[in-house]
């Protein structure tokens, strides 16, 4: 007897830090596609062009499971920050399918990312594995040539880039992220 696939979501990114955005878009696309599960799937360097300034792999994690501690539909991922190194999409998929063959997994990407998907690493091979899901975003179009589920989600403009540079200008992120991760960037002062 076949048992049924489990519908995981993937919520890839560096989190540097968390915020009510990334939580946001993680609850619609479990309410939307009815999955089982969201998975915040940290990297630990991201391969992107624009190197990023990103503070420690442990403290991104801390914030991320701070954030997430009292939903049950959330859970975390260290694939890639046990791997270290560059972290690239594909080779992550393929481990998550190798030890987890009965899932099914869904990618969840922000809609201006999916412009960029034709230059991933392997994006085709990705494209056979996985279900990949566009969040609309002000400025993106909902439409691909790709085969992509599109979500809608409450247009939020929260980054964490607008919470470092806030932080560096002594303003208040509460309400941007979780209260517990502003205690937490508040405790070790954080993107100061």
């Amino acid at each position: 007897m076949n048992k049924k696939k489990q519908r995981i979501g993937i919520l890839g990114g560096t989190f540097n830090p968390i915020h009510n955005g990334h939580l946001i878009i993680a609850n619609q696309a479990y309410d939307q596609l009815e999955l089982d599960k969201v998975l915040f799937l940290p990297d630990y360097i991201p391969p992107h062009v624009d190197k990023k300034e990103a503070i420690s792999a442990n403290k991104r994690v801390e914030m991320i499971e701070k954030s997430i501690e009292n939903y049950k539909q959330f859970d975390i991922e260290l694939l890639e920050i046990e791997r270290k190194g560059k972290s690239y999409t594909y080779d992550t998929i393929k481990k998550l399918i190798e030890i987890n063959p009965n899932v099914e997994y869904y990618f969840i990407i922000g809609g201006d990312m999916v412009d960029y998907l034709p230059k991933w690493y392997r994006i085709k091979d990705l494209f056979d594995m996985i279900n990949f899901v566009g969040v609309k975003r002000l400025g993106s179009s909902g439409k691909s040539n790709e085969n992509i589920l599109w979500i809608d989600c409450p247009l939020i403009q929260i980054s964490s880039s607008l919470i470092r540079d806030y932080i560096q200008k002594n303003k208040s992120i509460e309400f941007l992220v979780p209260e517990k991760v502003n205690k937490f960037i508040k405790e070790h002062h954080l993107y100061e």
